[in-house]
């Protein structure tokens, strides 16, 4: 399914709806995949491949966004510590610099509608998760997975578009290497009772180059490498988190709608 020529208030509205009034969350609407599939399983079904059609300029910022990355300061980003990141900034672009660590946006957000363009490396160096391995953090901690997976194999929870861990996309609509590629994310952030408990779980839809990979998707919780850990009470605003995973991928045109003023 192909959305990019939606409007903006309908791509911002398409997971927001509520869950019933005063009621947590039931079963895991997946569970039973869940419990097919262990995280990060080899013979877990790869999506199948769409071809998104060929890259175009840069996506126009809505007249609402909050610019994130304008192509010339890292003035919204720092590292895990605080520190002002060192990623490379040119041409329009910044790009990971290995050992410079991962980074986090200075202002943190809850429900959003994110975009992030992104090119993995070129020529094409390595295989499997070796291969332009990064990663999108909705809340520092909810992770679309970056990686280059055009005609390059993986485990299906981990290839590019995948929410970590968790599930794959529904198709690998990824770009050749060195192509600029759009995550266009919907994002519901999770919610907690004074206790801590759940009471309603993180929501994500994405789109990857136009095309619809997640549909409303329900997190298990925290994204993370080889578990699936459950849900913590944590602060209904964090930042959003580029991860550094010693591969020189390049961003461009990062901008946020905030959903939850």
């Amino acid at each position: 399914m192909r959305l990019s020529t939606l409007p903006v208030f309908m791509l911002a509205t398409v997971c927001l709806a509520p869950g019933p009034a005063g009621q947590g969350p039931g079963p895991h609407p997946r569970a039973a995949e869940l419990q097919q599939w262990g995280v990060h399983d080899l013979t877990r079904p790869m999506a199948p491949v769409v071809d998104p059609g060929p890259a175009g300029p840069p996506a126009p910022v809505p007249a609402d966004a909050i610019v994130l990355f304008d192509g010339t300061s890292l003035k919204e980003w720092v590292t895990a510590k605080g520190a002002p990141a060192s990623w490379a900034v040119r041409d329009g672009y910044m790009q990971v610099v290995k050992g410079g660590g991962s980074v986090k946006t200075v202002r943190e957000f809850g429900d959003c509608q994110l975009h992030v363009e992104w090119a993995a490396p070129a020529p094409a160096v390595g295989v499997n998760q070796d291969r332009g391995n990064s990663g999108v953090f909705l809340m520092n901690m909810y992770e679309v997975q970056v990686l280059d997976s055009y005609e390059s194999k993986t485990y299906a929870d981990g290839q590019a578009g995948a929410l970590y861990g968790q599930f794959p996309p529904l198709v690998n609509a990824t770009r050749k290497p060195g192509e600029w590629q759009t995550y266009d994310i919907i994002f519901l952030a999770p919610r907690f009772a004074a206790d801590g408990a759940l009471t309603s779980p993180a929501r994500m839809t994405v789109l990857h180059n136009g095309v619809l990979i997640h549909h409303n998707e329900e997190l298990t919780g925290p994204t993370a490498h080889k578990a699936r850990p459950p849900y913590k009470a944590h602060a209904a605003r964090l930042p959003i988190g580029l991860q550094d995973h010693s591969h020189p991928v390049r961003f461009r045109n990062i901008w946020i709608r905030d959903l939850a003023q």
